[in-house]
């Protein structure tokens, strides 16, 4: 699909947002809007074999995410966020790279409830926040399998239990390997399947 192409040429050479300029944010936005109109998957929460599995982060505008590039020494690797359609939960995990065995991984898990047709609501549940190799970080589905294993990390591995620290996120365009998202603090998501 040209307009897919078009967005993912634009996102190219950004590294998710980071080294976006005004200009081609302005750009990126408006390839985003053109493909929303084009969603082949009109009701996306009712999709669960295109939303179920590991998605890898292109683009976002969340500055809470681009800030973790911000931290002294390190840089902010490969971002996902991982649906479980089954246990209604979802785990965001971004690797963090810098100096060498002291790679860091911040992730926070959550359970999502439909609200309509397209938005979710989520609220977050546990954050980890500590270095890989005590962690025994692999990968993302290994991670998860241990998180859901019950396991309890050399890490600050703390629940999250304030009513507050919920959102939503609607999906605005969902196909077999991409999917756009816009969350409750006005950022867009823009995610490929792995």
């Amino acid at each position: 699909m040209l307009k897919k192409t078009a967005l993912l040429d634009a996102i190219a050479g950004t590294n998710r947002g980071l080294l976006a300029t005004q200009q081609q944010k302005q750009a990126i936005l408006a390839a985003i809007a053109t493909l929303e109109d084009l969603n082949p998957t009109p009701r996306p929460v009712e999709a669960p074999n295109l939303l179920e599995g590991n998605w890898r982060l292109l683009y976002t505008t969340s500055k809470a995410l681009l800030n973790l590039d911000r931290v002294p020494v390190y840089k902010l690797g490969q971002i996902y966020q991982c649906i479980r359609v089954e246990t209604t939960s979802v785990y965001n995990i971004a690797e963090i790279y810098g100096l060498p065995y002291l790679e860091g991984l911040v992730s926070v898990a959550a359970k999502f409830a439909p609200v309509s047709e397209r938005r979710v609501q989520v609220k977050f549940q546990r954050s980890i926040v500590g270095l890989q190799k005590l962690i025994g970080y692999t990968s993302p589905a290994n991670f998860i399998q241990q998180i859901e294993a019950g396991k309890k990390f050399t890490a600050i591995d703390v629940p999250i239990q304030s009513d507050t620290q919920t959102g939503w996120l609607d999906i605005t365009y969902l196909d077999n390997d991409m999917r756009i998202g816009r969350g409750n603090e006005g950022s867009v998501f823009v995610l490929s399947k792995t």
